[in-house]
C-alpha cells in the first residue's frame, strides 16, 4: 500500500472519530433517542470521499445518529449555512473561517489538514492572450467571494504590483464561473480543485 494511501485512510479515520467525538460530547449518543446530524460538503477535500464510503454513518448510527449531507458550492456558503444552522459540521478551507470569524460567526475548529498549493491556480483559456500577470490589468476575472481562492487573488497581485481595483472581479460561485470562463464572459478564473483540474 503506498505511503500516501496509509496517509489519507488515517486522516479519514481521524476526522471520523473528530465528527463521532463531537457528538458524543454534544449529548447525542443516547441510544433511545435519534438524531439527525446535517453534515455541509463540497466537492473538495475529505468529506465527499467519506460521504461515498458510508463509514461516517455506520459508526454514528450505533450512537442513534443520523447523517444527512447538504452540499455546499464553497466554502463561504458551508459556513453561512454552519453560522445560520442548517448545518452542524462541515469541512472548508483556510481563508472562508477567517472572513466568518470577522463576520462574528459561532464556529469552532475540530480538526485540520495539510495545505495543497497546488489545487488551486488563476487560469486563462489557452487561446488567451494573457502572458503575465500584468496582462491582468483591466480584465474581468471570476471567482467564489470569501473563498481561498479570494486570497490567493489578492496574493497574486500584491506580488505583480497590482491592486484590486486595477482588475475587474466577476463574483461568482464555481458551477457559473465556469460557464462564464468557457463562453468567454470572462477573462480569467481563480479557482481550485476539482474545478481546476476538470477546467
Amino acid at each position: 500500500m503506498r505511503q500516501s494511501t496509509v496517509k489519507f485512510i488515517a486522516k479519514t479515520a481521524a476526522l471520523s472519530t473528530a465528527i463521532a467525538g463531537v457528538m458524543l460530547l454534544s449529548g447525542c449518543s443516547k441510544k433511545e433517542e435519534s438524531v439527525t446530524l446535517n453534515i455541509g460538503f463540497q466537492k473538495y477535500g475529505v468529506l465527499p470521499i467519506l460521504k461515498e464510503r458510508g463509514t461516517l454513518e455506520t459508526v454514528l448510527k450505533q450512537q442513534g445518529v443520523n447523517v444527512k449531507w447538504v452540499e455546499f458550492p464553497a466554502g463561504p456558503q458551508l459556513l453561512e449555512g454552519l453560522n445560520v444552522g442548517s448545518v452542524s459540521f462541515g469541512e472548508a478551507g483556510e481563508a472562508p473561517p477567517i472572513f466568518a470569524q470577522a463576520a462574528n460567526s459561532n464556529l469552532v475548529y475540530v480538526a485540520n489538514q495539510p495545505e495543497a498549493p497546488k489545487a488551486e491556480a488563476l487560469i486563462v483559456r489557452k487561446d488567451s492572450n494573457i502572458q503575465s500577470v500584468q496582462d491582468l490589468k483591466g480584465k474581468r476575472i471570476a471567482l467564489n467571494k470569501g473563498s481561498n481562492v479570494h486570497y490567493l487573488l489578492l496574493k497574486v497581485l500584491e506580488a505583480n504590483n497590482l491592486k484590486l481595483s486595477d482588475i475587474e472581479v466577476v463574483y461568482l460561485p464555481p458551477s457559473d464561473a465556469r460557464a462564464a470562463f468557457e463562453r468567454g464572459a470572462v477573462d480569467a478564473w481563480v479557482i481550485w480543485d476539482p474545478f481546476f483540474a476538470a477546467a
